[in-house]
């Protein structure tokens, strides 16, 4: 209340609050985060030392072409014999990281002739490492598809992950001074396996193993090369340009990896697809078939019209209607057409009947893999030694027998054959191995008082064997009496022989002169 004598005041007005200034604390945490980035984590950086030792791993020298064919060697040889230690070998090597690594720095400090540098360096490098390869691959005897192999044939974004990774580790190895950490990214990322393949691809003529090893290639060596862009810039390599300049070429670095995460995505979709039906088939047949069955991992194959599937399961009860049931239930999960054959082995009811049963399977695939092998081992050694390609070796299984006919070679008598296909046959006792050797004079076979001499039963026995290796009749020259013994022996040995009586000279009573039929 107030009084008269009070003066009268006006009430105070209403203090408004002031405008927040909603931009300020973002650019501040921005402005923050880099003073830190700056002063803390990026300020020790020798610029000029670390530019330095990359331009001394990025040259074209005769080290690094050294190098590059020694791990492009090493990395075929582990893909043709599926090794994984092998193929980690070449890994280990990666003398491609350095130029790799160094065209990114080059982009990022806009040094372009050095970039231009290191672009051929992987060019070269890349070129010499495909037609070593390749070289290997036609000279080796061994060139069916290998795990090893397959396994870099299908790229996806995985794999870009992954070269993603171990480029950023990488390139803070280089910066920090940490070179010894490029051993575990070189694994990881796996220059060099994957142009060992293409080279594979390229000589075997597999142009699905070559595009899709060279798919693998090309991203590696991108997202390598254009995270190391990035991670030099953040650590301060750049040089002076516009923004509009450094947004252009932000841009082109964001579309390239964008470009190349679609087909890889694509792949992975697929790749993801694959499993997903793979766990849908092997449950569809579990549950078709009593609880005490065993389920072989079924075999599908998704690019055939319909999908073929296949699997062998050990069951006490016989599923009379197992491939048609197996079939619709499919065919409606997966949403595709597809053909089931279900190979059923009946074994008893006792616990681990079925798996007794697996596992004597597997032992008969293992031994037949092995018989395989030995097959192939004997195919292409024959094929060696006689001078023709492995399809012109006839392997007669069931008997166990193998013949090849040996091209001529030079300085290689009969007797020469006749001790590469024992040398054969050692290596092979449980074969019969028939090396049919080219057409060659026949030697003379040389007399003793009652017969063929020492050495001239030694003559006459290879007489023997390279009639009975071409099956060409022989035809004996020389006394009436010896003649007439060494073609009896001949004929009892089943070879093909015929005698001529010579007028008895001292040169004819020596020796019994042998040739071929049709000479």
């Amino acid at each position: 209340m107030t009084t008269q004598g009070d003066k009268q005041t006006a009430p105070a007005e209403p203090v408004k609050p002031a405008a927040i200034d909603t931009a300020r604390p973002v650019q501040s945490i921005a402005a923050i985060v880099r003073d830190w980035w700056s002063g803390e984590v990026a300020a020790d950086i020798n610029h000029s030392k670390v530019l330095l030792r990359i331009a001394e791993e990025s040259s074209t020298t005769a080290r690094y072409l050294f190098m590059t064919c020694m791990s492009a060697g090493i990395a075929v040889l582990g893909l043709l014999l599926s090794s994984p230690a092998v193929v980690i070998g070449a890994m280990l090597l990666s003398p491609l990281m350095g130029p790799i690594l160094g065209a990114g720095f080059a982009l990022a400090e806009g040094k372009f002739k050095w970039l231009r540098l290191c672009a051929r360096a992987i060019l070269i490098g890349t070129v010499v490492s495909i037609l070593f390869t390749a070289a290997i691959v036609w000279l080796s005897p061994l060139q069916t598809v290998t795990d090893e192999i397959a396994a870099r044939t299908r790229p996806n974004l995985f794999d870009l992950l992954v070269a993603l990774f171990s480029s950023l580790a990488g390139s803070y190895a280089m910066i920090r001074g940490r070179e010894g950490t490029i051993v575990g990214v070189a694994i990881a990322t796996a220059l060099m396996p994957p142009l060992a393949v293409v080279g594979y691809g390229l000589a075997t003529f597999n142009m699905t193993v070559f595009g899709g090893a060279l798919l693998l290639y090309v991203t590696n060596l991108l997202t390598i090369a254009l995270t190391a862009t990035v991670m030099a810039r953040l650590y301060g390599f750049r040089y002076k340009r516009s923004a509009q300049h450094g947004m252009t070429e932000s841009a082109g670095i964001l579309l390239t990896f964008v470009l190349l995460a679609i087909p890889l995505g694509i792949s992975l979709t697929q790749i993801a697809r694959e499993a997903n039906g793979q766990r849908i088939v092997n449950s569809v047949i579990e549950d078709s078939f009593d609880p005490l069955a065993r389920v072989e991992q079924p075999v599908i194959d998704w690019d055939a019209d319909p999908i073929q599937i296949s699997a062998y399961v050990y069951t006490p009860e016989f599923e009379s209607d197992a491939d048609e049931q197996i079939r619709r239930r499919l065919t409606n999960n997966l949403g595709e057409d597809v053909a089931v054959t279900i190979n059923q082995f009946r074994v008893g009811t006792d616990p681990g009947a079925a798996e007794q049963a697996q596992l004597a399977r597997a032992r008969e695939q293992q031994q037949a893999a092995a018989a395989e092998q030995q097959v192939a081992s004997l195919t292409e050694r024959l094929a060696l030694i006689s001078g023709v390609p492995p399809s012109d070796v006839t392997i007669d299984r069931e008997n166990r027998r193998a013949l090849v006919s040996a091209k001529p070679l030079d300085g290689l008598s009969l007797a020469g054959y006749r001790a590469l296909e024992m040398r054969a046959a050692a290596q092979a006792p449980d074969w019969e191995i028939r090396l049919r050797p080219p057409i060659l004079g026949l030697p003379n076979i040389e007399l003793g008082e009652d017969g063929p001499s020492e050495a001239g039963k030694a003559q006459l026995e290879l007489v023997s064997w390279a009639a009975s290796r071409t099956g060409i009749p022989i035809v004996l020259s020389g006394a009436d009496e010896a003649t007439s013994a060494i073609v009896q022996s001949l004929t009892e040995a089943g070879v093909a022989a015929s005698g001529e009586t010579v007028s008895s000279t001292r040169n004819n009573t020596d020796v019994v002169t042998a040739r071929w039929s049709t000479q």
